[in-house]
């Protein structure tokens, strides 16, 4: 999704046996394989895991969901929704993928690409 190299790295990993209670933030990006439940801000990229499970509301430069989200996205630039997604939430984003076989119950509005998320 990103064109700088350093964009892509992933300084967290929320592993599949974790489970983070309260707001979030990270610095960078993030792998998420486990669950979350509260506000999650990334200044980075934020890839979840097939089995990954979100509970509140994300705000990152740019989404590659794969697991379920229960919450608002809003990305500075775009969201992929991998195949077996699950996203019940409205998306504010500069630019959306949405592969097959995906489930999305809400809104998306396309907003002009910030490069940073509003938080």
């Amino acid at each position: 999704m990103s064109k700088n190299r350093d964009d892509d790295r992933l300084d967290t990993i929320v592993g599949p046996e974790t489970s983070v209670r309260g707001d979030f933030h990270v610095k960078g990006g993030i792998r998420l394989d486990g669950q979350v439940e509260g506000r999650l801000e990334v200044t980075e990229t934020i890839v979840t895991g097939p089995r990954s499970l979100l509970k509140g509301e994300l705000r990152c430069r740019a989404a590659v969901i794969a697991g379920r989200v229960e919450g608002d996205i809003f990305a500075a630039g775009g969201i992929e929704l991998q195949r077996g997604a699950q996203v019940f939430g409205n998306l504010s984003c500069s630019g959306l993928v949405v592969q097959p076989e995906c489930l999305f119950h809400g809104y998306c509005s396309m907003v002009q690409a910030s490069g940073r998320a509003e938080t």
